[in-house]
């Protein structure tokens, strides 16, 4: 019975499961169907205005060429007229001329006829008739004039829509996600050496497998990239994926997106527990501030900062010595915590905050800053057990280094209320590495990646990241990948650790 129960579970979840997939197969289809719809509306309203771009071209050709033809005309028109009119002009006077010497055959006197003759042939030395030419200035061939678009219609009727890049393939196996970079790379299934450049879209995402056209995120792209190949750096990996596609484009269009991919980007992202904090540590979503008078006038709220350029910043501040107005209290934000509600505040001088999720396996990785003014703090986990009076590093179920500014500073590694002095330089920001399954907690030096300390025990219960803060602030920052320094490291310095014997134990 108990066996046909959990097969028939098995297939009730695989059902749904394809149910689920189907139905985000259809809203893919109906958005495709859509966006089919809209852009062929654009594309015929654009196709409207290349030709009404031709006719206009074409009209102001046809216009500019008549308009040639027709000064062409007047010119000839012109230089025909005038000599029509010297012609005329010319035959007019010929004709009295002539006129005048036929009389001249008449006369008897001798002298009257010398003279005449004379007169005669002055006349007819300067008569235009003699010293106009006969031959047309200009002809009435138009021919230079005239057109042949034979070659010009046979461009325009093979003419045809642009080409359009075919769209890149992306090579799984050349892609990579590593410290909170994501390199891409593609290929084209078929030469194209009219690509100018490509279009790399991406966004982040909590669904395995093809994207969601209903997911929570919108791409982003990146534009004008040359190669085929990309690295998103600065990351923060707060999703547990990141869908990628990407285009090929050409002087004028681009082309259809590459099949999508999925690649995994989980990292540790946590807040600070606001509703277990001590009550000297105000808490507003990921935003945590230290304040002496114990929550009391908390009227004005303060927001939290995001870190851009790599993970989530959670940030506790000094208010003894500003006049800064404390947030009010209230707790972190609403996913779903494991813990929230589930202990009681911390009280004393446990001036603690956890945070709000549990490490049950695996290895993780955050960093945290203290601000220049901090004079007390402590950096590391423990169980969910933690009593509220008790501090970091003094139980047998915590592990920490801690930093003392008081009067000078010191730096140790506390667990089972045993320290161990650290003779290194307390750096700017402290890395801390938490390999539950090989039961490993160490702390870096986050801008150099020098091993400071490591614990050597074996986790038995959940772990949870833990800060302590006393006339001081820190800055938490989450979403980050293991880093490939510290992966290099842990390999390569275990054995070599600053473990002690002192220190490490099986806390149950």
């Amino acid at each position: 019975m108990e066996a046909q129960k959990e097969a028939l579970q098995r297939i009730i979840s695989t059902l749904a499961h394809k149910n689920d997939e189907i139905q985000n197969f259809i809203e893919t289809l109906n958005h495709t169907l859509k966006g089919v719809q809209a852009n062929a509306s654009s594309v015929i309203g654009e196709l409207d205005e290349e030709f009404d771009g031709l006719y206009s071209v074409l009209d102001e050709m046809k216009e500019s060429m008549t308009t040639s033809i027709k000064q062409a005309e007047a010119h000839k028109t012109q230089e025909l007229q005038n000599q029509l009119s010297q012609c005329s002009k010319a035959l007019e006077n010929s004709e009295e001329l002539l006129e005048f010497a036929t009389r001249s055959l008449d006369i008897k006197d001798t002298e009257d006829f010398s003279k005449a003759a004379r007169q005669i042939k002055d006349r007819v030395t300067m008569a235009p008739a003699f010293r106009l030419s006969l031959k047309p200035k200009v002809s009435d061939n138009m021919t230079h004039l005239m057109v042949d678009f034979s070659r010009e219609r046979q461009t325009l009727q093979a003419l045809k829509f642009l080409p359009v890049p075919r769209a890149p393939e992306i090579v799984l196996a050349d892609c990579l996600v590593a410290d909170n970079s994501v390199t891409i790379s593609w290929q084209m299934t078929e030469e194209d050496n009219k690509i100018d450049h490509y279009v790399l879209e991406y966004r982040k995402t909590n669904f395995d497998g093809l994207p969601r056209v209903k997911d929570e995120r919108c791409w982003e792209s990146i534009d004008y990239i040359k190669g085929t190949e990309y690295t998103l750096s600065g990351l923060r990996f707060d999703s547990k994926y990141m869908n990628f596609r990407v285009r090929a484009c050409n002087k004028a269009v681009a082309g259809d997106y590459s099949d999508p991919v999925t690649l995994e980007t989980k990292a540790l992202v946590f807040n600070l527990d606001g509703s277990s904090s001590h009550i000297n540590l105000k808490v507003e979503d990921s935003y945590v501030e230290w304040d002496s008078t114990g929550g009391k006038g908390q009227e004005n709220k303060i927001k939290g900062k995001e870190n851009k350029g790599s993970g989530q910043i959670t940030l506790l501040k000094n208010n003894t010595r500003s006049g800064t107005p404390s947030p009010k209290r209230s707790s972190v934000s609403s996913r779903s915590p494991l813990i929230r509600g589930s202990r009681d505040r911390f009280t004393g001088e446990s001036y603690t905050v956890l945070g709000d999720t549990a490490i049950e396996s695996g290895q993780h990785y955050w960093e945290v800053k203290a601000q220049k003014d901090c004079k007390s703090y402590s950096v590391g986990v423990s169980y969910k057990n933690l009593g509220k009076f008790d501090q970091l590093g003094k139980t047998n179920t915590s592990w920490c280094v801690h930093i003392n500014n008081w009067l000078q500073t010191t730096f140790a590694a506390k667990h089972n209320n045993k320290a161990k002095v650290l003779d290194v330089v307390v750096p700017d920001r402290i890395g801390v590495y938490c390999d539950f399954d090989g039961g490993q907690l160490s702390f870096y030096n986050a801008s150099s990646k020098q091993l400071l300390y490591t614990f050597k025990t074996k986790f038995t219960q959940p772990l949870l990241p833990g800060f302590m803060v006393w006339c001081g602030g820190l800055t938490v920052t989450t979403g980050l990948q293991v880093p490939t320094a510290v992966k290099t490291l842990q390999k390569s310095e275990n054995g070599l650790s600053g473990s002690a014997s002192s220190l490490t134990n099986v806390a149950q």
